[in-house]
Parts: structure tokens; C-alpha cells; sequence
């Protein structure tokens, strides 16, 4: 079904790195969910009126809060869509995130609501009319649900959107609350137990607890997450396939949304290269990063020393150094500034983010331990987390 789908309403939809192609696949889902939801809850609410089951109006509102959801999905694509401007130069794709705020919000003030009245009837429980009509309709919304989960998660893997995502995981947590529900009336129907109003607090909480993960994802990526791992591999892979790289480091990349990913990196080339051919190589590494893998890539050139035995020599007691310090750091920008009265050691340390040091004392740990090495030289040490 999900492919048909791609056929009949996305055209070209193979070229899902596309930015037209990926607003259509989104648009697509968000119509779907708004279609298939708004369905789900007219079916539920009759069914719940005429029967008199809390849990099932509660399931209902829930595929209400879901169809809202699908709206604010359908209309965050579509701003995203917009090109960049002299106030947004990196352009309108974070509105795919504000839209994923958006929808936890719905989901935990529905969740709420549907709480208070839950607990409201178990403090005042009465009798449930379970039909079978009440029993198609909870099981045709199981298996309906089933689907679109499927059909979201294909999606979401498809164009790599957190909130389609997101919204798969609500439609598999919707299956759960359904089925619960229809626990809930069947244990009634046969046992008589008044656990109407239990069953519907169950499912305001299955809806807190989605809206609570929607909201914490969206609410990561807007502070500036750390980029996906796979992605910050293949950025180093693509720029070290060059020959010429001698090595990276302080590799950042920065989301501005879906499809607009902005990165920077040292690269370190030999000192001894044809600088104009260093400045191609770069140009060339940073076109390759674009065409494959979409990351607009600005690139700093770190020139290294090779063939200065003072340097290669004040270079490895200075790595031996740090390593003895902790196993943990590590040392790059490394460079011997000389002038007519003495030489620096210029280099940045790099320790983990998690370290909790005193960076002051870790740079006179450093220097102690570098003048115990016989090494003739003032050093300029900059700490650098990452």
C-alpha cells in the first residue's frame, strides 16, 4: 500500500535526497494521518456515546489529537519548503521541528484532559454497553493503526524525519491503547468489573508518554543535537579518501533542519605542499562532501611539518606527555612558533566532554611535565572539548 501510494502521489518519488520530492513524501503522510485518523475517531466517539465507555471516547480524542497532529505535520512541511531569505539565509527547514513541538504539545494537553475525566470515573464507575459493533470498530482501528505505524516508519526512514518517526511510534503506542481498551470491555462484558475508567487513565497515560518522547526529540534537535554518528563517519571518510589529507580533527556539523546540515573541519595537509594546490584539493573535498553526502562543508587548512626533525621531535614527547597525563586526551594544531628570542609550543589538548577538569592545573601539569623532557620551549596550550 505504501508504495502504491508513492506511485499514484509523488512524482519521482526514488529521489527522496530531493527537497521538492522529500516535502511531498511528508505532505503525503500528513494526509493520510489526517484521513485515516479523522475516520478512526468519528467510528470511536459514536461507538463510546451510545455504549457509555470512557476508555473508548478517550481512544477516540486520542486519534482526534492524532489527526490534529497530522495537520500541524502537513503544514510544518510545507513551511519548510520555503527558500532561504535575507532574515533566514539558512533558510525554513527547523520548521519541521517546530511543527514536532507543536504536535507533542496537542498530545500532552489531550493527554491531560482525557486523565482527569479517567479518574473521574473511577471514582464514579458505571455499567458499559459492549456490542459488536463496539468490538469491529476497536479491532478495525488496531489493524488500521498497524498500518499507518508501518506506513509512517517507511516514510520517516525513507526521507530521515524525525517527526514521521515520531508519529509512527504514536500510532504503535495508538495500537496498544486499543487494545486495551478492548481488554478493558471485555473483562467488563464478561466478569463485570468496573475497570472502565482504569483502562481509559492507562491510555491518557500511554498519550502523556508519547507526547513526552515527541516533545524531548524535537526539544533536542532545536538546542543543536550531536549529529547522527553515521554522518559525521562518512563526512571524515569522504574527506581522508584524498591522498593528500594527512588527518582531521574538530569536525563540527551544525542542523539548521532536514536537508539543510552545515559542517566545518581542520584538515591537515603537508607544509610542504604547493599552497594554491592545497586550496584546490580543499575546494574539491568540499564539492564531494556536497554532491554525496548534502553537507554544505567549509573546510580550515592546517599545514603540518613533516620534514622538521625539531618539530617531529618536540611533537612525540609532547603526545607522550599528554598520554601519560591521560590515556583519554589527545593533541592537535600542533606547531613551533620561533622568533628571535625563543620558541613556542602552540597546540590545542583535546579531552572529552564528560571530563570534569581544572584546565588551568592540567596546563601546569603539562608544562612541569614538558620541562622534565628537557624541552627548551614556553608552551601555549588551548583545552578543547569534544
Amino acid at each position: 500500500m505504501t508504495k502504491l501510494l508513492l506511485r499514484l502521489f509523488v512524482r519521482n518519488h526514488q529521489n527522496s535526497e530531493n527537497p521538492a520530492v522529500r516535502a511531498s513524501i511528508g505532505k503525503l503522510a500528513g494526509i493520510t494521518g489526517i484521513a485515516c485518523n479523522i475516520l478512526l475517531f468519528a467510528m470511536k466517539l459514536i461507538v463510546g456515546i451510545l455504549s457509555g465507555a470512557v476508555s473508548v471516547i478517550a481512544d477516540a480524542l486520542n486519534n482526534l489529537s492524532d489527526a490534529a497532529s497530522s495537520v500541524v505535520t502537513l503544514l510544518g512541511f510545507h513551511l519548510a519548503q520555503r527558500p532561504a531569505d535575507p532574515d533566514h539565509p539558512y533558510g525554513h527547514a527547523r520548521y519541521e521541528y517546530i511543527s514536532g513541538l507543536t504536535v507533542a504539545a496537542v498530545i500532552l494537553v489531550i493527554g491531560f484532559e482525557l486523565a482527569k475525566s479517567a479518574i473521574m470515573r473511577i471514582f464514579a464507575p458505571t455499567a458499559v454497553s459492549f456490542t459488536a459493533v463496539t468490538l469491529v470498530v476497536l479491532l478495525c482501528s488496531i489493524d488500521v493503526k498497524l498500518w499507518m505505524s508501518s506506513f509512517f516508519s517507511s516514510l520517516g526512514k525513507k526521507i530521515g524525519s524525525a517527526t514521521l518517526k515520531a508519529t509512527s511510534v504514536d500510532s504503535r503506542n495508538d495500537v496498544i491503547a486499543s487494545a486495551a481498551v478492548l481488554l478493558g470491555c471485555v473483562a467488563e462484558r464478561l466478569f463485570h468489573w468496573k475497570i472502565d475508567g482504569f483502562v481509559g487513565l492507562a491510555v491518557a497515560v500511554f498519550i502523556l508518554y508519547s507526547g513526552i518522547g515527541v516533545a524531548r526529540e524535537t526539544i533536542s534537535a532545536l538546542l543543536g543535537q550531536q549529529a547522527d554518528k553515521k554522518l559525521l563517519e562518512d563526512i571524515g571518510r569522504v574527506v581522508c579518501e584524498h591522498d593528500k589529507v594527512l588527518g582531521i580533527h574538530d569536525l563540527l556539523v551544525h542542523d539548521y533542519g532536514p536537508g539543510r546540515c552545515y559542517a566545518s573541519v581542520h584538515v591537515e595537509l603537508s607544509a610542504d605542499e604547493d599552497p594554491l594546490m592545497c586550496h584546490d584539493i580543499i575546494d574539491h573535498i568540499e564539492s564531494d562532501v556536497l554532491e554525496m553526502l548534502n553537507v554544505n562543508l567549509v573546510i580550515h587548512y592546517d599545514p603540518v611539518l613533516e620534514n622538521d626533525a625539531e618539530w617531529t621531535k618536540a611533537r612525540r614527547l609532547t603526545e607522550e606527555v599528554v598520554k601519560e597525563l591521560d590515556s583519554a586526551y589527545s593533541i592537535h594544531d600542533f606547531r613551533l612558533v620561533r622568533s628571535a628570542s625563543q620558541t613556542k609550543l602552540v597546540f590545542d589538548l583535546a579531552i572529552p566532554y564528560q571530563a570534569v577538569v581544572d584546565t588551568k592545573a592540567i596546563k601546569q601539569q603539562i608544562d612541569a611535565m614538558l620541562s622534565a623532557q628537557n624541552l627548551p620551549y614556553e608552551a601555549v596550550i588551548r583545552v578543547d572539548r569534544q
